[in-house]
């Protein structure tokens, strides 16, 4: 018999300052079973923390490969954002820069395991990918405290994230990096 995706509900009071982004999010994510929490977690923050018009999860959620994770797509349908979550290899960014404008991946894997895998296989615009990096330290405080019909509060401010959950705020920073490694003197 095969394993089902379990269904969450979250309410999400976005507050981001730096991009001047406040509102309310009534989301529902499918959670393969395959799915880490942290992976979750990061699709969804990443959601939220680039939400704009047009911003959708992916269909087929993480089983599929050609699509990214989230999109962002005008009204005609034109992917403008490919949103990509935990350590795509070389060739699906490769991919992901030939098929969209702006290619953003939000992330809690280590740097140098990414910009090694990147380094494997020509990417182009890599130095244009938006790198977004969470501690896993901070999901793993999240996990046991989300439940599947749940409410967060978010809130970015000046590279902070503090996420109110279960009556507790969880405090982590959210850091932007870039794939291509600079070079050591």
């Amino acid at each position: 018999m095969a394993l089902t995706a379990t269904l969450y509900h979250l309410q999400i009071e976005l507050s981001d300052v730096d991009r001047g982004v406040y509102l309310p999010l009534d989301l529902r994510l499918a959670r393969h079973p395959s799915e880490t929490m942290r992976y979750m977690l990061t699709r969804l923050f990443a959601y939220c923390l680039a939400h704009t018009e047009g911003i959708a999860f992916s269909k087929e959620g993480i089983a599929s490969t050609d699509d990214p994770a989230i999109a962002v797509r005008d009204p005609t349908g034109q992917l403008l954002e490919w949103i990509d979550v935990g350590a795509p290899s070389a060739e699906r960014l490769h991919r992901a820069t030939r098929m969209a404008r702006r290619v953003s991946l939000y992330t809690c894997a280590a740097l140098a395991q990414l910009q090694r895998e990147a380094a494997s296989r020509t990417i182009p615009r890599v130095g244009d990918i938006e790198v977004w990096r969470l501690e896993p330290a901070f999901l793993d405080a999240i996990d046991p405290k989300v439940d599947r019909n749940g409410k967060l509060e978010l809130v970015r401010t000046d590279g902070l994230l503090y996420v109110t959950v279960g009556g507790e705020v969880i405090e982590g920073a959210i850091t932007r990096a870039s794939l291509v490694a600079s070079a050591e003197a």
